[in-house]
């Protein structure tokens, strides 16, 4: 092997201790519009005071807001359900998630997951709420048969719904509208002792019931995550048995009694019959005309108020509850949601649109939309010890970048698998925010509502095969895709929220359109189960010049139980190879080595790349991650990975993990359309 060029050397990383790590709770709501929480819209219609015009009000979640960080650009990685939970979960886009589509009850991947990076890094965790991925939706005696139940992805405890439909039901017991449900704990169902349980004040009272018992049990000295997805304010709509329990924290608010019959001190009373007082007497300027009377909201709307404003007070109920317990300075809690507003309803003859209260804000779109309105997200983010109070950020973000901010918090990279970024810097304004992938793909036969309140582009859109992506201010789109050549809309999203002025066709974006048609090709990986029309396509070589023969390296300290993400971590040496061979190269043991340049591919055509590590490996291609031999991969086995490229240089990656003596193995062999299998010549790779 050719080792050449100087070799640098960097300090060493300093791992933070158990006791130095935030508690981390990642609260989930089910389609909460941007629209829906005060801070980001409704108290701007309080203000402007248009009695045609309904507001809400989440003091809670203001306060929240104005205490921490507010994200008013942050998105969902899917704009509906399963597949954003999924890759919320994992890390990953929805072009390389398991679970994309409408594909409900699928088995979220079984590889890095928010529980189990957590975990290794010292955290006892819990998912408590709404699932939904854990591989069937059939009745199961213990929940042994759901491959993907939550505590085989990473979950110490788990509490509530396993399969997505039981979260269309907010009594599980007495199944008011859509059945009775069950309730596990984790693999035992629980369900019998849950009479007049409202699901939000139940998942919130069993929260508060564990968030006590890691904090006096174990005198705080273990860290807790914990992943609390409320399936509240989703279309069931159903309304409590009562008014909020006064006080919150340890001694007020909801509270865990495990009395069966009463397992908490909400559970009495008539369920499905409390409407917020704020609301029951509601009324508006239906006609907008100030000279007739104003007449009372429809049941529906006071329905979902109702469940937004008991959200509110869920959520001001735990973080009293972190105050009580004097643990709220090191606590990150970061609200959010899973998409954009529903107009579902399962009320009998009650429709719900979501243009009531426009839900979507000052956007376009709702959920199964890939417009702004079905994409962004109410998110906020509090940690009293690292984040200053009235933050906005205002850089772009996405669900998915939650796992890489949390292992950092917790003094880690994340998983080369990760497709986020650590979003600290944005919160904390300490160092320099990198860019986040904001991609979404997603496919869905209907149409966006005709409402007058979007532009006239955006009403009755066919929505079929859609994919966007930002880059900066602009956002490039597509509607019911035929094929990779389909031009994208392309839309300045600050200027114009509604994106109804297309910039696709001014001279100045068609290097930008380029951009997009070739970056979403690389960014992504085929899913056969969710097959898209551009999945054919031949991802474009890059344009580069004065290249040399040969790969550069990097080495870096191995600061994770997995192969991490490298962009932030300082190297430990580096120099330049002509191969892959390890040994030429002096490692100290149990470094990570990272070889990074150009793999030139010689005619276009779909090409298999096979890859044996003797310790763990990743191979990237532009930003596809080709072969994942990360997460349980056995050494010495093949991985293999399918990519159709065009002719010219590529720009790749290849990571092995863990180097040790003896251990230094690494094989790279790819097969093409004018070859057979063969190892990858040395004269295929290329650096500047």
């Amino acid at each position: 092997m050719g080792v050449g060029g100087k070799i640098t050397y960097a300090q060493e990383a300093r791992p933070i201790t158990n006791d130095q790590k935030p508690n981390i709770i990642f609260i989930l709501t089910d389609d909460l519009g941007y629209g829906d929480v005060g801070v980001f819209f409704q108290n701007q219609r309080q203000q402007i005071n248009d009695r045609s015009e309904p507001w809400v009000l989440t003091p809670n979640l203001d306060k929240m807001a104005s205490d921490g960080a507010l994200m008013p650009h942050h998105y969902a990685a899917a704009p509906v359900c399963a597949p954003s939970r999924a890759s919320l979960l994992s890390g990953l886009s929805q072009g390389h998630a398991n679970v994309r589509n409408s594909q409900f009850d699928k088995a979220l991947a079984d590889n890095h997951t928010m529980g189990n990076v957590l975990q290794k890094l010292g955290y006892t965790t819990a998912a408590i709420g709404k699932w939904g991925l854990m591989g069937s939706n059939k009745w199961s005696e213990d929940g042994d048969s759901w491959p993907a139940h939550p505590i085989n992805r990473g979950f110490d405890y788990s509490y509530g719904y396993m399969r997505h439909r039981d979260g269309h039901e907010h009594y599980p017991k007495e199944g008011l509208y859509r059945g009775a449900k069950e309730v596990y704990e984790n693999k035992n169902e629980v369900s019998n002792d849950l009479d007049k349980c409202y699901t939000g004040d139940l998942w919130t009272a069993v929260a508060k019931k564990w968030i006590v018992e890691q904090t006096k049990g174990k005198g705080g000295k273990q860290p807790f995550f914990m992943y609390l997805a409320f399936d509240t304010p989703h279309a069931v709509l159903e309304l409590p048995t009562q008014a909020y329990p006064d006080g919150g924290g340890l001694n007020g608010g909801v509270q865990w009694t495990g009395k069966p019959g009463q397992m908490i001190n909400t559970a009495s009373g008539t369920i499905d019959s409390w409407v917020h007082p704020d609301y029951i007497y509601a009324t508006y300027n239906h006609d907008n005309n100030e000279a007739t009377p104003e007449v009372a909201w429809p049941n529906v709307y006071k329905r979902f108020a109702t469940t937004t404003r008991r959200i509110d007070d869920q959520v001001g109920d735990i973080l009293k509850l972190l105050s009580d317990l004097n643990i709220d300075q090191n606590t990150l809690v970061v609200f959010s949601s899973d998409n954009g507003p529903s107009i579902e309803s399962y009320l009998d003859n009650e429709p719900y649109e979501a243009n009531f209260f426009n839900s979507f804000g000052p956007f376009d779109g709702i959920k199964r939309d890939v417009l702004e309105g079905g994409e962004r997200i109410p998110t906020i983010a509090k940690w009293p010890a690292r984040i200053k109070a009235g933050n906005i950020v205002n850089s772009p973000s996405i669900s998915y970048d939650w796992l890489p901010t949390f292992t950092a918090a917790a003094g880690s990279p994340a998983p080369v698998n990760t497709d986020g970024v650590s979003l600290l810097p944005s919160l904390t304004r300490q160092g320099n925010q990198q860019q986040s992938l904001i991609y979404v793909e997603y496919t869905q036969g209907q149409h966006t509502p005709n409402y007058d309140e979007f532009a006239p582009n955006n009403r009755d859109r066919l929505r079929k095969e859609m994919q966007m992506m930002r880059i900066g201010d602009l956002v490039g789109l597509r509607y019911n895709i035929q094929n990779a050549n389909d031009d994208f809309e392309i839309y300045n999203v600050i200027s114009d929220t509604q994106q109804a002025d297309n910039l696709a066709g001014n001279r100045d974006m068609r290097e930008l359109q380029q951009t997009f048609k070739e970056r979403v090709l690389q960014v992504r990986m085929p899913n056969l189960t969710a097959q898209r029309p551009y999945d054919n396509a031949a991802i474009a070589a890059s344009s580069v010049d004065g290249l040399t023969n040969g790969l550069s390296w990097k080495a870096y300290q191995r600061s994770a139980p997995w192969l991490p993400q490298l962009n932030t971590l300082p190297a430990t040496a580096m120099g330049n190879a002509t191969s892959l061979d390890l040994a030429g190269i002096k490692l100290k043991n149990g470094e990570v080595v990272l070889f990074e340049g150009y793999i030139n591919i010689p005619v276009a055509g779909d090409y298999t790349f096979s890859l044996k590590s003797g310790s763990k490996g990743f191979l990237k291609i532009h930003e596809a991650s080709v072969i994942d031999a990360d997460y349980g991969y056995e050494a010495g086995t093949t991985r293999e990975g399918n990519i159709r490229l065009k002719a010219g240089y590529h720009p790749i990656k290849i990571y092995c993990g863990s180097v040790s003596k003896g251990d230094d193995s690494l094989e790279l062999s790819w097969e093409g359309p004018s070859f057979s299998k063969s190892k990858v010549p040395e004269n295929a790779f290329f650096s500047k």
